[in-house]
């Protein structure tokens, strides 16, 4: 960036032209009346004193009243020439500072007023920290439409989630006041599984608005990693002894502390290995692995599972609030569509992270958690 594009270069040269044109024009001036006009004055006085000594009175007077004209006249024009400048100077930082700063300042009104769309031309030649503001405000105003697109389309996926249950709930009401389901009770042990439906969901949906907003509280004391996962584990053996899915575990020999909060490493575990279970079929594996990484202070806990997997193109809107690979298969196991989201906010909370890989469809997919290692 050359330097005069720089803006406070821009702003300490208003005043030194100012100085420069003036003191320019002082010296110019200074050099025609003191060295091209004043001999000639000088001369002539002069010349008429020797030839009427009785006029030194008269000569003193016109040699300073010449002398105080020129002086004037040099000030008079070096200060309308710093004037010129100033003037010409400041126009120039109108255009480079008002103009641009007016046009954000209207864009922004309009931001206000929900419309994020909005964008300002970044400026060409106006110098690097109006073209920073430019872009700066642009990407401002680009996280906001963002932000209120995800709105919107949580609002709609609430909805929707909200209104199949409620759907299903109403649907046996009514068909029990029809008389077309007779309240017996499988009748409402299928009402009482929609109830829980809805209230998953509804508690999922306050869990993810609290982790989002900072609002969880965590107690981060040191544990044992392979202790955690042999809790959460615990959950699901009577589901993997019935679908005969093995659960294939690899810890290391010695304890893997971890600074975390228990209970929400219980959590994410417990959300990780669920789906797992969820999309592996009958007579598969499970792999839960824990690998300490020294030189990076962190463990991993990678829960690998030979299902479905995930295609490629999905891969980046796993962790996205209400986004399911399987929608059919989702719903009809109960999942909130929420549970990869408040898992990831909850790794960032401890100081870790959750990230996802899979090779494909049909070729299985891995969850790793990595959390801060305690060494």
């Amino acid at each position: 960036m050359r330097f005069y594009h720089r803006l406070r270069w821009r702003l300490i040269g208003a005043p030194l032209l100012g100085v420069l044109v003036g003191a320019t024009s002082m010296v110019i001036l200074t050099y025609i009346f003191a060295f091209l006009t004043a001999p000639d004055i000088l001369r002539q006085e002069l010349t008429a004193l020797i030839a009427d000594p009785t006029r030194l009175a008269e000569t003193e007077r016109i040699i300073l009243g010449s002398f105080q004209r020129n002086v004037f006249v040099s000030i008079a024009f070096a200060a309308g020439g710093a004037v010129v400048a100033g003037v010409v100077y400041s126009f120039i930082l109108w255009r480079s500072l008002v103009i641009p700063l007016r046009q954000i300042a209207a864009s922004s009104q309009r931001v206000a007023n929900g419309r994020y769309g909005e964008r300002v031309d970044v400026p060409h030649g106006l110098g690097e920290a109006i073209t920073q503001m430019v872009t700066s405000f642009n990407l401002m105003a680009g996280v906001l439409e963002h932000i209120e697109e995800t709105r919107m389309t949580l609002i709609g996926n609430v909805t929707h989630e909200l209104r199949t249950p409620l759907t299903s709930l109403r649907g046996y009401v009514e068909g029990m006041e029809d008389g077309l389901f007779p309240p017996i009770q499988e009748t409402f042990e299928v009402m009482e599984r929609e109830i829980g439906r809805l209230n998953r969901l509804i508690e999922d949906i306050q869990t993810l608005s609290r982790v989002e907003a900072g609002a969880i509280r965590l107690e981060p004391p040191t544990y044992d990693l392979r202790e955690l996962l042999a809790l959460a584990a615990a959950q699901f053996q009577p589901q993997s002894q019935n679908r005969q899915i093995f659960l294939d575990m690899h810890t290391p020999p010695v304890p893997v502390p971890v600074l975390a909060d228990r209970d929400r490493v219980v959590q994410i575990l417990t959300n990780l290995i669920g789906n797992a279970m969820r999309y592996t079929p009958d007579g598969g594996t499970i792999t839960l692995e824990i690998t300490p990484h020294i030189e990076n202070r962190q463990a991993a806990l990678a829960v690998r599972d030979s299902g479905v997997g995930i295609p490629a193109e999905s891969i980046p809107f796993v962790f996205e609030r209400f986004y399911r690979v399987d929608t059919s298969r989702s719903r009809e196991s109960g999942g909130s569509g929420v549970g990869l989201t408040i898992s990831r906010h909850l790794a960032w909370m401890m100081g870790g992270d959750l990230s996802v890989f899979s090779a494909g469809e049909n070729q299985g997919s891995t969850f790793t958690l990595f959390l801060p290692l305690v060494i």
